[in-house]
């Protein structure tokens, strides 16, 4: 990740009277508590170092066929047998 968003996953919130802002390269601009920032990538395996590791919150939302295939078989049975899905999701949860 580039060097400039470290400040920005640390939080490296300050305040300038009676505004919160964060150094972002050689200028500081507003925060907002409520900022968010979300990052995606398309590399099927990324690899972060641990330093990231800790700043951060991995999701992984990568589609396996298998699990794909498990999907769209719930959606079916639950269109066409709906007493089989009831009793699936029992399962499930027991």
């Amino acid at each position: 990740l580039d060097p400039l968003l470290e400040p920005l996953l640390q939080k490296a919130v300050f305040k300038a009277g009676s505004v919160n802002m964060i150094r972002l390269g050689d200028s500081s601009v507003e925060y907002n508590k409520d900022f968010q920032f979300f990052l995606t990538t398309k590399l099927p395996n990324p690899h972060y170092s641990p330093e990231i590791c800790v700043q951060v919150t991995l999701l992984n939302f990568m589609v396996t066929p298998d699990g794909l295939q498990d999907q769209m078989l719930g959606i079916l049975v639950a269109a066409e047998e709906p007493e089989v899905e009831k009793k699936r999701q029992n399962l499930v949860i027991e």
